[in-house]
């Protein structure tokens, strides 16, 4: 059986015992929906609809968040130390990696992510909670602190900020709401989680491996439906915090809704981040590894670098390493070991960037490779591709320089001196990612430090669960990942004792 065949058949074979479902996780266990609207899961490599869930209520969103509040407020959960919790996490780790098929596969059948990229969903799920399990002890020193003028002392509490409200978006299901979950609950905090519309299958999976790990009643909840039950959840007058990652739009929405109910809020929203290849650097090492740090996951990751800043002596050189690299790999169905490019997540989004191809093409940006949609055949002809593009010829002004594509499409821009190239990449209402090419590694790293974004790699780019991530300007509001993550779900008392 040839590979494309092969994975064709494993998708009839694994339409998940998910597939149909009526329940929302609240309280500890499968919980009925208080409606009767349904929410249609769509396989994007062919269109076809394969699953559903709830479109829970209003209901059902007060019945989730009151089991958070009272689990928060009564014994056991109230009364674990960090260290227990921290235990509780690493189980959660253990059972997060017994599913990791299963985990994988739904994943790929919700959002077309290859499975080569979700394959790894699992454990990294599983290492962001063993990371903040061991963060513990830093819940557990005691923190006295001495007034200045020697009057006395402050003994400094960290409590659980409280109920958080926690939504993730489509493109990463997994693990954009596991690096919400783990630090809130090491804190202490319950929560109500909500994925989104088109994903909202693959983080069932992680709740029943919570429920395995023994996870308390009411301490981790989860509602599905449409983007107003969000809404409802942010204005919750029980929910303490919010923390969402997702579009700039959705996230200035969710802003105003906190800053009117002066409740904390973390945001990770979107990014438009440079490449910036010095006249210097090693254009292999950057072949090798332009898709993880620029097309990851068919170019829908936020922080990845979609724009090319290449110096005008080696831009020919520049453009060619990266329609070469970006042409020769595979495109096809997602369920294929093989497959770098899979379709877009949706049909909504399939829209979005053959807009921005118009735009690019209208504008008068060069397509050296793609730049149309993809003509597949078999089970996937109607699915949602399109073709890996790389535009050439690109100016600042043009839209697909400016705007968030959120698709398989990168832009190579030409700079004149190193000042320019810093001014391009700066250049941008959004400040999330972005990377330095440059074999002289002292130089590359003054250049990465002038550009005004929240993280930037310098020859590599990745995440470190154990350094903060986050936006600049409309990128978002706050941190995720490291002690700084952990510190948004956690509220501080200062006690004060006189001397003496």
């Amino acid at each position: 059986m040839s590979t494309r065949a092969g994975a064709a058949a494993r998708r009839q074979e694994l339409l998940l015992p998910y597939r149909h479902v009526d329940t929302h996780f609240i309280d500890g266990g499968w919980t009925a929906s208080q409606g009767t609207g349904r929410i249609e899961v769509t396989d994007p490599a062919t269109g076809a609809v394969w699953g559903s869930v709830p479109a829970g209520t209003s209901q059902d969103v007060d019945t989730a968040v009151r089991a958070a509040h009272h689990a928060l407020h009564s014994s056991p959960w109230k009364n674990t130390t960090p260290s227990e919790r921290a235990a509780l996490l690493l189980r959660i780790a253990h059972q997060i990696e017994n599913r990791a098929g299963e985990l994988s596969l739904t994943n790929t059948l919700e959002n077309g992510s290859p499975v080569s990229e979700t394959g790894g969903a699992a454990a990294n799920a599983a290492g962001i909670f063993r990371y903040f399990a061991s963060l513990a002890p830093l819940l557990e020193q005691e923190d006295l602190r001495p007034f200045p003028n020697g009057a006395g002392e402050t003994l400094v509490r960290r409590d659980p900020v409280g109920v958080c409200a926690l939504i993730a978006p489509w493109n990463f299901p997994i693990n954009l709401m596991v690096i919400k979950l783990a630090p809130a609950l090491l804190a202490g905090c319950t929560v109500v989680m909500k994925p989104a519309s088109p994903t909202p299958l693959s983080f069932r999976i992680i709740m029943d491996a919570l429920d395995a790990a023994g996870v308390p009643a009411g301490v981790a909840n989860l509602v599905t439906g449409p983007g107003r039950m969000g809404d409802e959840l942010v204005r919750h007058p029980l929910v303490s915090k919010v923390a969402f990652t997702g579009s700039t739009p959705v996230g200035r929405t969710i802003a105003a809704a906190c800053g009117e109910l002066l409740r904390p809020v973390t945001l990770e929203l979107g990014g438009k981040s440079s490449a910036l290849v010095l006249p210097d650097a090693d254009l292999d090492l950057l072949g090798s590894r332009l898709i993880r740090s620029c097309m990851r996951n068919t170019g829908q990751t936020c922080y990845i670098s979609t724009r090319i800043l290449a110096p005008a002596e080696r831009y020919d050189e520049v453009v060619d390493v990266v329609a070469a690299t970006i042409a020769s790999a595979p495109q096809g169905d997602p369920l294929d070991p093989a497959t770098v490019f899979g379709p877009s997540a949706n049909r909504s989004q399939y829209q979005t960037v053959l807009g921005y191809l118009e735009a690019g093409h209208a504008e008068g940006a060069r397509a050296v490779t793609g730049g149309a949609t993809a003509q597949l055949d078999g089970d996937l002809a109607d699915g949602f591709f399109i073709q890996p593009t790389v535009f050439a010829d690109v100016t600042p002004d043009m839209t697909i320089s400016r705007e968030e594509i959120f698709g398989p499409v990168i832009t190579v821009l030409k700079y004149s001196s190193e000042d320019e190239a810093v001014s391009l990449a700066n250049n941008t209402e959004f400040g999330l990612g972005g990377l330095v090419f440059g074999a002289d590694e002292e130089r590359a790293l003054s250049v990465a430090e002038r550009m005004d974004t929240g993280s930037v790699g310098v020859n590599f780019f990745a995440s470190n669960h154990a350094a903060p991530f986050g936006g600049r300007h409309d990128s978002g509001l706050g941190t995720e990942y490291g002690p700084e993550g952990l510190a948004a779900y956690l509220s501080y008392k200062s006690i004060h004792r006189q001397a003496g």
